[in-house]
């Protein structure tokens, strides 16, 4: 069932979005050659904690840390180790917050030193491919219009999209209805609607769009071997256009400070 918000619990949302983009940036400006993915966890949690929030991760359906740190070939869910960081690596770091109530969730992934140029394309074809389908999440469009925007753009630019993982409802619960592809067909799927919030984050491959799961039951890798991006906004559907509701402002702040690090911008 799609639970349609009020505005008060929109711009609630909206808070702890805020305080999600904010411990991103703690954590973007911790990313470096020779760091610890644990450490980047910690960064995260302890900032959380102390600005009044819930890491929404940890423990999260048994998820045992509050960020999941995607290197390279992992698309999704890569637990925090004592993993390294190395120069070259990419690195996706998705996190999400309870404040309040009520849930936040955003993603971003990052270049750590310099990379290969089809390292670069897939970064921005990722990065665009999110505001592609932002831009069709509208009143009246359609799910499959979202997705549709997200995979003819990633197709087009020589990547693959990732079906078995989705972008979700977001609200009082991380994850809501409905399900959000990032493939598809325009006019497919349920309607969009004034009060919808939802988490859109196109997973986008290098190589392949298949892939398999380790183990752990968590850590999701390219089945292929290939690099995978993964970035993710929440937003709000209204009458009067559509609501970003996360933020990259503290993460750019942090990547003009941090000299290891860098990401493509709009």
């Amino acid at each position: 069932m799609i639970v349609l918000k009020s505005d008060k619990e929109i711009e609630l949302i909206r808070k702890s979005n805020i305080l999600l983009g904010k411990a991103h940036g703690e954590v973007a400006r911790n990313i470096a050659p020779g760091v610890k993915t644990i450490v980047l966890d910690k960064i995260a949690e302890e900032f959380i904690r102390d600005n009044g929030g819930i890491p929404a991760f940890l423990n999260y359906r048994g998820f045992p840390n509050t960020l999941c740190v995607s290197v390279n070939d992992t698309v999704v869910h890569g637990i925090p180790s004592n993993y390294e960081i190395k120069e070259g690596d990419i690195v996706s770091v998705d996190c999400g917050t309870i404040l309040d109530g009520y849930y936040g969730d955003s993603a971003f992934t990052y270049a750590v030193g310099e990379v290969d140029e089809n390292t670069k394309r897939l970064m921005k074809t990722t990065l665009v491919s999110l505001y592609k389908g932002i831009e069709a999440a509208k009143i009246d469009n359609r799910l499959g219009d979202i997705g549709f925007a997200v995979q003819s753009y990633a197709e087009e630019n020589g990547c693959s999209v990732v079906r078995e993982m989705t972008g979700h409802g977001i609200g009082r619960k991380l994850h809501e209805d409905p399900s959000v592809p990032n493939y598809g067909r325009r006019g497919n799927g349920k309607k969009l609607k004034h009060g919808m919030t939802i988490a859109i984050e196109p997973m986008i491959n290098l190589g392949s769009y298949n892939i398999f799961f380790e183990k752990d039951g968590w850590t999701t890798k390219t089945s292929d071997g290939s690099l995978s991006a993964h970035y993710e906004l929440s937003i709000a559907i209204k009458d009067k256009g559509t609501d970003i509701l996360s933020t990259f402002e503290y993460i750019y702040e942090a990547i003009d400070k941090n000299k290891n690090i860098n990401a493509p911008r709009l």
